[in-house]
């Protein structure tokens, strides 16, 4: 038997008409649904924008759950430390909350891991891929401040970023000076404060800084780390 070959041209008017009965069939199965067809009447125009606004809530539930199992997808990822998908689903949740200060943080948070990912496979000394995970990493944590300036997490987020990665201290210490405003005990943000503050060859801050940690910390192990570190600053500060 022969195969039946269309036109190019008569496959697509087919193609046209289909949608377009498609589309046709999906707005009487509306009307059918909400028992609603040619509105004229102030009654019936009322009961048909009642009915219709119904339908809008649903559609908003719905992609409001939609944007929830994105994220709850992306914790998912993050749990089993595959930060490339965990981003991807975090982004696309982000379609539906624009303005989540969380969601924004992941981003950054996976798109700093993701940096460790993109090896200079050229051995040009440069990374192309690694610094847009960087600038992405540094956005996202910037954009999770805007929304809200007390947020710890990404106050903290972008100083490492800046401390550790971009090596850009001096732009860390506003930040984590909010930050020890917020969470005055948090050795963390003390460390990597200090850390800037020798960077920037802040001696006596610094100092004051592990001085502080040494006489917090419970943990043995910080206090001697600490300890090791403000001989450090202190012989710098001496030699200078």
């Amino acid at each position: 038997m022969k195969k039946i070959v269309l036109p190019f041209a008569a496959l697509c008017l087919f193609a046209l008409c289909s949608c377009t009965k498609s589309n046709k069939t999906i707005i009487r199965m509306q009307h059918i649904e909400e028992g609603v067809s040619s509105p004229t009447s102030i009654d019936e125009l009322k009961d048909a924008i009642s009915k219709y606004e119904e339908r809008v809530a649903d559609i908003q539930l719905a992609n409001g759950q939609i944007g929830i199992w994105h994220k709850i997808l992306a914790t998912r990822y993050l749990d089993k430390k595959m930060y490339g998908e965990a981003m991807k689903s975090f982004q696309k949740a982000l379609e539906y909350y624009p303005d989540n200060q969380n969601l924004y943080y992941y981003v950054g948070l996976c798109a700093g891991y993701m940096s460790h990912a993109s090896m200079d496979f050229d051995a040009d000394g440069y990374s192309e891929k690694r610094e847009n995970y960087l600038k992405l990493s540094e956005d996202a944590y910037l954009r999770a401040i805007e929304i809200e300036p007390r947020y710890a997490r990404a106050l903290y987020g972008i100083s490492v970023l800046y401390v550790f990665e971009l090596g850009e201290d001096e732009k860390a210490i506003p930040y984590l000076e909010k930050l020890l405003t917020i969470e005055t005990k948090n050795i963390d943000a003390m460390f990597v404060l200090a850390r800037a503050y020798y960077m920037n060859y802040e001696f006596d801050k610094a100092i004051g800084m592990y001085d502080k940690i040494i006489s917090l910390t419970k943990s043995p192990e910080r206090k001697a780390e600490a300890e090791a570190n403000r001989e450090v600053v202190q012989n710098a500060a001496f030699s200078n």
